[in-house]
């Protein structure tokens, strides 16, 4: 069996969600043994399976941190500089790298994107789709110091009412703000 060199190409007759399952690959052969790769049902999911050595590949979700921050009703944002939604508007986020903690991911992607320290003070949610390989984790946060500049991967840092925000380009978003705006989640 051949997988797709990308996320967008169809497994078979397999439907959306089943395709974002296996969400890549490249993994033809087996990483411990270097055999082909068959798919073999695990539990009623198909995976990659070595019939040599009975590796079964699993592909992880990547985990994504998010930072809603506020200062007297004014939310911290940034416009986004790179795809997906590139130009659009959106909460300081990037990926948790391998063997970073959620927490220090969260203050180092609102460093990096705008030049602010914060205090993470309150975990807002856990997000995540069926079909989505990227889980959401939000905090809330204050800016604690730094220099506000917009980093290497955003246009520009903005500010904006907490009511009167820009159209937001991701699924959760509505979501998010929801939680954030109603006190949910579990203070740090």
């Amino acid at each position: 069996m051949k997988w797709p060199r990308n996320c967008a190409g169809a497994l078979g007759s397999r439907n959306y969600t089943q395709r974002m399952l296996h969400p890549r690959t490249e993994t033809v052969y087996c990483r411990h043994c270097g055999a082909t790769l068959s798919e073999k049902a695990i539990e009623g999911t198909p995976r990659p399976y070595c019939s040599k050595c009975g590796h079964i590949e699993f592909f992880d979700p990547k985990v994504a941190a998010v930072v809603v921050t506020s200062l007297h009703d004014m939310v911290l944002m940034v416009r986004r500089g790179v795809q997906p939604a590139l130009g659009q508007w959106s909460f300081p986020s990037g990926y948790v790298d391998r063997a970073e903690a959620v927490e220090d991911a969260a203050r180092r992607e609102v460093m990096e994107e705008t030049g602010l320290e914060v205090r993470l003070t309150r975990l807002v949610g856990v997000y995540s789709r069926t079909g989505i390989s990227v889980i959401l984790v939000v905090f809330d946060a204050v800016v604690t110091g730094g220099q506000e500049r917009a980093g290497h991967d955003v246009q520009e840092v903005g500010r904006f009412h907490k009511d009167d925000l820009p159209g937001m380009p991701f699924p959760h978003d509505r979501r998010i703000l929801a939680d954030w705006r109603a006190g949910r989640g579990r203070d740090l």
